[in-house]
């Protein structure tokens, strides 16, 4: 039985943990950019879009669907480093295991 309570204190300090790393998730960014930098967006680790960037160089009134790609990708970019730093920071406690939901 003195197992069992032992076993229950550790789960319960391990999501106590989890829950924490996920907070802090939060307060961290990634940036993604493309076009060589004249598109740069920053996403926290909740993958909430926090900023956009566009430099004048990349705006042509003559070609607006490539400013929306570069948007586009700049976005997926930023996402994909925001869900590469959550599987990081959290994988400490899934061992790797996608866990839906969690992140």
């Amino acid at each position: 039985m003195n197992n069992m309570n032992q076993m229950m204190k550790q789960v319960k300090k391990m999501q106590e943990q989890m829950l924490k790393a996920q907070e802090e998730l939060g307060n961290k960014t990634v940036e993604g950019s493309s076009g060589g930098g004249v598109v740069t967006v920053q996403i926290n680790g909740h993958k909430k879009l926090l900023s956009i960037e566009i430099k004048p160089e990349a705006v042509d009134p003559e070609d607006v669907e490539m400013l929306q790609d570069l948007v586009l990708t700049a976005v997926n970019d930023a996402l994909t480093k925001a869900e590469e730093l959550a599987s990081s920071d959290m994988g400490k406690f899934t061992g790797g295991m996608k866990i839906p939901g969690l992140f």
